[in-house]
């Protein structure tokens, strides 16, 4: 049992290897869950079955095992959740939260063009409500996908990250009414990542700075389905050198891990942890890993 009860999480998509900003990304994590004395789990984000090849996930668990980053318990896999998603889904359709839409892309393109609203590379589609009940709802069309409804503009969301401060949003607004199961019946992030923290009790979420936009979406679905929030830390990205953030499906490489020291040290630095300058020559693993813990406690957020 961690102490305090903190359970953290490291929740890949198991559709290539670790790159060097995943590493961090699972460092981060390891790192906060030790230096608290808590729990590191990890969850293969799978659902998405067409973005995950065979294989995929046992290359990522090899890879964390070089570095050092054991699972406190065996790992969780999405894919194997639907029947939990399911049920979510129904709970929130009785509760009037979830409804059917029958919208493409390319519809809701069209929308949003007719209010003169362009789509900006990166942003949200920012859903129109078309198919909302009290909008006449499918008007006889067959629905594609489940959307939830977020209410009206002009509640936001209000939360508390460790790093980066006091955060707003309104969804309604920003965002729209969003996808919980995809036209091609593949569960959507937001629902999958609230049931599985919330199912295994996951207390404090650690993960890139990329996810602090989805964060107001998923508070909304932990209050409409009486689910505890996790307290959230968004740490620094790592960037390419065009800016962009290190992802697979631009190309990122493989993190090299001829030297897990060294892949450690470079994690550690795009996290703001002086790690390579902290350690003597030749430091081995464990002892990285340790140095490690002291300087996520000493110079990160502490735990709330």
């Amino acid at each position: 049992m961690a102490v305090g009860g903190y359970r953290g999480r490291f929740a890949p998509t198991p559709s290539g290897p670790l790159h060097q900003g995943s590493l961090a990304s699972a460092l981060a994590s390891w790192l906060d869950a030790r230096a608290s004395g808590g729990a590191w789990l990890l969850r293969m984000e799978d659902v998405d079955g067409p973005r995950c090849p065979p294989g995929g996930a046992e290359v990522i668990l090899v890879q964390l095992a070089r570095c050092g980053l054991q699972p406190d318990e065996p790992p969780l896999w999405q894919s194997q959740r639907g029947d939990a998603y399911s049920a979510a889904l129904q709970r929130l359709q009785l509760a009037g939260r979830a409804y059917p839409c029958a919208c493409t892309r390319s519809e809701i393109a069209r929308a949003l063009a007719a209010q003169v609203q362009v789509h900006q590379r990166h942003a949200e589609w920012i859903y129109p409500g078309t198919c909302r009940p009290e909008r006449g709802g499918l008007a006889g069309r067959t629905g594609r996908a489940w959307r939830f409804h977020t209410g009206e503009p002009g509640r936001p969301v209000d939360w508390m990250d460790r790093r980066l401060g006091g955060q707003r949003q309104d969804v309604a607004q920003e965002v729209g009414d969003f996808v919980l199961r995809r036209a091609d019946g593949c569960w959507a992030y937001q629902l999958a990542v609230v049931i599985d923290d919330a199912d295994h009790g996951i207390t404090h979420v650690v993960r890139g700075a990329d996810l602090t936009d989805n964060t107001a979406r998923q508070i909304l679905l932990q209050r409409a389905l009486g689910l505890p929030t996790p307290v959230y830390l968004h740490h620094p990205l790592v960037t390419a050198a065009d800016g962009e953030k290190l992802s697979k499906s631009h190309g990122a490489p493989a993190v090299d891990l001829s030297d897990p020291v060294e892949a450690l040290c470079r994690a550690a630095a795009a996290l703001g942890l002086p790690l390579a300058a902290t350690l003597g020559p030749g430091a081995g693993l464990a002892e990285a890993l340790a140095t490690g813990v002291a300087l996520w406690g000493q110079n990160l957020a502490p735990v709330a």
